[in-house]
């Protein structure tokens, strides 16, 4: 009954953020058919005669012609059974092609990026406030903490300054070397890890200090508490003190923040991807707004709908099982 329940809830929110989703981008008095066939025609230097009827004959090839209802009740179709439609700025592709095409590469870097930062971050907080915490752990804190505060875009521009400009250690942006087909060779492969590792490290420099401030706000709450005195007095080892009693009852919320983390991947990419003209999710969706794309918007959105709604449902089934006491209040 609660998976159901959950499961209801879920198709209700994916159900209003879709609708928002429709709704925002038609908002604006742009006409996004009317601009790419002018910016086609500017492009082959053909004459603007005849536009009226392009423009006409395209708006009815996307249903653009239709009351606006129609169009909703055609959108929330087309997304309940995956089909997106056609890419009106990238013309003849589908959504869905274009889509699939990018998550890969979003997810590639920021998906290993996010686990890494907090793996690392999180016990790295932990011991900030421990007492038996090694001597290093005071002189990496302050240095992880200055770049939480220094956004990932900002880092990326200062990383692309050190390593590629002046030291030419690495290349400036991209997924891969200009020349390269995309295939299952091992020079392939070699070219998209050495084009990840600025981007990569711009969201990891920028996030492990992030989930370390977190995790040493939780761990001070839970210093005092009443089985930590309890765990001290048994005459426990300090480190199944720490990882038992401390660790394992302050990081329920920071499991919660880094599902949610991962199901926004979309939106702390953008910048990253502008940065290094990454072809991923982020740069899709940035392209997608700047020509007011709705079909290609709208699945660019809708697959960050559908990854936080299923994350919020997979998280709340879960979290039972990282702290028990949430199963025994949910029980009575």
């Amino acid at each position: 009954m609660r998976i159901l329940q959950r499961l209801l809830m879920m198709v209700v929110i994916i159900w209003i953020a879709a609708s928002i989703n429709f709704l925002m981008p038609r908002l604006s008095d742009r006409n996004p058919v009317e601009e790419m066939i002018a910016a086609s025609m500017g492009e082959s230097g053909g004459t603007m005669e005849g536009i009226e009827e392009a423009v006409a004959d395209f708006e009815r090839r996307f249903g653009m012609d239709r009351p606006l209802w129609v169009q909703y009740a055609n959108t929330v179709y087309d997304a309940m059974t995956f089909d997106l439609g056609i890419s009106i700025s990238y013309f003849p592709d589908r959504v869905s092609t274009l889509v699939l095409q990018a998550l890969p590469w979003t997810m590639g870097v920021m998906l290993t990026t996010t686990l890494l930062a907090f793996v690392i971050g999180t016990p790295l907080g932990a011991l900030t406030v421990w007492p038996r915490a090694p001597k290093w752990v005071n002189a990496v804190v302050p240095i992880v903490m200055i770049l939480a505060a220094i956004p990932f875009y900002l880092i990326g521009l200062i990383l692309i300054y050190v390593f590629a400009s002046r030291l030419s250690w690495l290349p400036t942006g991209k997924g891969y070397a200009s020349g390269l087909l995309p295939d299952w060779s091992w020079t392939f492969a070699q070219s998209v890890l050495t084009h990840a590792v600025l981007p990569a490290m711009s969201i990891l420099l920028a996030s492990i200090g992030i989930w370390a401030l977190s995790m040493r706000g939780m761990m001070v709450t839970v210093q005092g508490e009443d089985y930590m005195v309890f765990a001290k007095a048994k005459g426990l080892k300090g480190s199944r003190r720490f990882w038992r009693y401390g660790v394992r009852n302050a990081i329920a919320p920071q499991v919660t923040a880094l599902v949610l983390t991962l199901a926004n991947v979309v939106t702390g990419a953008v910048l990253v991807e502008r940065v290094f003209s990454y072809p991923g999710l982020g740069s899709l969706l940035y392209q997608a707004i700047l020509l007011n794309d709705y079909y290609l918007i709208f699945g660019c959105v809708y697959m960050l709908v559908l990854t936080v709604g299923f994350s919020l449902m997979v998280l709340d089934l879960v979290y039972p099982l990282i702290d028990p006491r949430i199963r025994t209040s949910v029980t009575d």
